[in-house]
């Protein structure tokens, strides 16, 4: 809490600083609605320009992509040199702290169901007139805490589009999975109307052979089993979104109606060794809809107001049934789950230094969940098993953006988050929370192609609605309960990032990120001998990434482009049943990746692949065991052609290794800080290689 307290007087005393520092404005500013977008300070060209005004944005002209000759916005963010798409996290409640790091117009789509990815994908290339990568932060621009946005600008004119693709997925045995698509928009200026469909049935890497081996405390193997896996996903979802003029303003209503099945099963065949042949099955059903109104007016030339309104419906059914040995065991799942939320913002900027915006927003949520679980007929009681959580929260926020001089940005804002959890059912208790959020981060570019950024943030999770409620997961035969006593995670970070642009496309980055949390969400023993979530303490956690864009013009590969990351993690928390120190459930220490694309004749033929190069996923701990990740290196590979500019065929090569995936598990007869190991068991399976063939027609 002393953190969040220091933090927080920081970032006031930040705000304050550019309101006593600046001076009358000689002009009349760009609403702030409007995001101040910036203007291009030269003619088109194939390096992006830097906006003389604002050296933190870069603008990248139709002309900067037409060597790969996109067919959406998200093709063109894809080509964005030293920028990663980040879709934001939908499963977050509220709409603070949700987005992507991608705007549309200055604004944030006013929606959580439906991806940023998808959404991009509707918009079609010749539809946008240009992407701004804000590095750092702008007036008029919520950086939600991410060190880079892209903001893609859309043309005025009249665009209208009919699109269809039908793709299919083709596996080695022969399984076609097909995909179908339609979609049809029509742009002309501030009136825009879209809607589209899409549905597919197809497999995950749950369908494929592999084994699963144990071996005593010794190292002999003990029992030896193969494993056939099978699973299908299906979903059907529609969208549809309109924006007209309306009471002086812009309003624009978007929905969304979708349905995802998914079945699978294992078949477990003891080859050698004790035990008995097992047999699972799994189902479930999920219905989702959504309805989204946004409202954005400038009430006077310097000051714009922003009104959002989200509703979120969804249902679930699981049903997963175990079967071995002449055993068996059931656990079922119905849930029902709402989120209800209003938002108003208000900007103003007094002048083309500096930029405020002051808002709130309240949210209603809730989760109505009955879970039963049974063995051989008798019914087993779980803790928390019926449970019915709603949450009220409230925000009150607060930024101010300050820019001096073309080569530095100062951004400081305070987010207080009030909000009350209450549970009914099978336990009942209410807890109520206030969380102030301050953040501070500054941008300083000294040289053309060289800028520093640097952020400090306290950061507040959620409660996972799901961890109050029992939950099992019937493949390896582990259940576990609700837990009501939880309390969210806190962290304060710090985070600092050099980058530097050469060769036009070339990008060269450095990030470097401390943090100190404080009641880490992990796994606590429960009572009546289950596992659930729980608090468990303090930790702390160091990153460090490094990445490429090389362009390969100079290197004699004409249009090729090669990126590399790598990426080193640490993480260090108190384990609450050895009380030894230990890394963070699931943390990746090391990570790495290579990719390269080429274009060739104009953008007429493309291809490219991409590898991870490690094996690395972390690991999980429970009470009784310890559970360590495996996959390999994944190996994927593309080739496109575009005969005319309305038809696009893609051909996309996956799992060309035809890689395998799992994890070693070691269990103990009891709790791990004074049961003895029982066994350790190593578990793999491979799904085949798969061709994915895209073909997409505009109209």
């Amino acid at each position: 809490m002393k953190k969040a307290v220091w933090l927080t007087g920081a970032a006031l005393c930040a705000l304050a600083a550019p309101a006593a520092a600046q001076t009358s404005p000689s002009q009349t500013a760009t609403p702030q609605s409007a995001a101040q977008a910036p203007i291009p300070t030269g003619p088109a060209q194939s390096a992006p320009e830097v906006d003389a005004a604002q050296q933190g944005v870069l603008i990248f002209e139709p002309a900067f992509f037409a060597d790969s000759r996109p067919d959406t916005a998200l093709d063109m963010i894809a080509r964005l040199p030293g920028f990663g798409l980040d879709t934001g996290d939908s499963g977050t409640r509220g709409l603070a702290g949700t987005a992507g790091n991608v705007l549309i117009d200055g604004a944030r789509p006013s929606t959580k169901s439906d991806s940023l990815d998808q959404i991009l994908r509707r918009i079609s290339a010749a539809g946008v007139a240009r992407i701004e990568l804000i590095r750092g932060g702008a007036p008029g621009i919520d950086m939600q805490g991410r060190s880079v946005i892209a903001n893609v600008i859309l043309v005025r004119t009249v665009v209208t589009e009919r699109v269809i693709e039908a793709n299919a997925y083709f596996y080695p045995d022969g399984y076609v999975g097909p995909v179908v698509a339609a979609r049809w928009s029509r742009r002309e200026g501030d009136n825009q109307i879209e809607a589209s469909i899409n549905a597919f049935t197809d497999r995950t890497d749950g369908t494929g052979d592999g084994f699963r081996r144990r071996y005593d405390p010794a190292g002999n193997l003990i029992q030896d089993a193969d494993l056939v896996l099978w699973d299908r996903i299906r979903t059907v979802r529609a969208t549809g979104a309109v924006q007209r003029r309306v009471a002086g303003g812009l309003l624009k209503v978007n929905g969304l109606l979708g349905w995802f099945g998914n079945e699978n099963s294992q078949d477990l065949l003891i080859r050698s060794g004790a035990g008995s042949d097992s047999f699972n099955d799994e189902e479930a059903d999920e219905v989702t809809g959504e309805l989204g109104v946004n409202w954005t007016r400038d009430l006077s030339p310097r000051m714009g107001l922003e009104l959002t309104g989200l509703q979120r419906y969804g249902t679930e059914e699981y049903t997963g049934v175990s079967v071995g040995g002449g055993d068996s065991s059931t656990f079922t799942a119905d849930a029902t789950a709402g989120e209800t939320i209003a938002r108003a913002t208000l900007r103003y900027r007094p002048n083309d230094q500096y930029a405020v915006e002051t808002g709130g927003e309240i949210a209603f949520n809730f989760l109505d969940s009955a879970n039963a679980y049974e063995e051989n007929g008798v019914v087993i009681p779980l803790p928390s098993a019926a449970v019915r959580v709603e949450e009220l929260r409230g925000e009150v926020f607060g930024q101010a953006t300050w820019r001096p001089n073309p080569e530095f940005t100062l951004e400081a804002g305070v987010r207080v988050e009030v909000s009350e959890i209450s549970q009914s059912g099978d336990s009942n208790e209410s807890k109520s929370f206030v969380f102030p959020k301050p953040r501070i981060q500054m941008t300083w570019t000294p040289w053309a192609g060289q800028q520093f950024r640097f952020r400090a943030e306290r950061e507040v999770g959620q409660l996972d609605f799901g961890d109050f409620v029992a939950s099992a997961d019937i493949d390896i035969g582990q259940v576990e309960g609700g837990n009501p006593d939880l309390e969210p995670q806190k962290s304060t970070v710090l985070e600092a990032i050099y980058e530097r642009r050469f060769w036009g496309e070339g990008v060269l980055d450095f990030t470097w990120q401390y943090a100190e949390f404080e009641d880490v969400v992990d796994v606590i023993p429960l009572v009546g001998g289950f596992d659930g979530v729980g608090n468990i303490g303090d930790g702390t956690a160091r990153f460090f990434q490094t990445r490429l864009t090389l362009p390969t013009d100079k290197l004699g590969v004409p249009n090729g482009r090669l990126q590399v990351r790598g990426s080193w993690s640490s993480t260090a928390v108190t384990d609450p049943v050895t009380g030894e120190e230990r890394r963070f459930q699931g943390n990746q220490a090391f990570g790495c990746g290579i990719a390269f694309n080429q274009d060739l004749k104009g953008g007429r033929w493309s291809y490219g692949f991409d590898h991870g190069c490690n094996v690395d996923k972390g690991a999980d701990y429970r009470v009784r065991e310890i559970r360590y990740f495996y996959a390999e290196p994944g190996v994927s590979a593309f080739g496109q052609w575009k005969p005319r500019s309305d038809l696009t065929v893609r051909l996309d090569l996956g799992n060309a290794t035809n890689r395998k995936i799992g994890y070693n598990r070691e269990i103990y007869s009891g709790p791990r800080d004074t049961a003895p190991l029982a066994f350790r068991e190593v578990r793999r399976t491979q799904m085949s290689p798969w061709l994915f063939l895209q073909i997409r027609k505009t109209f």
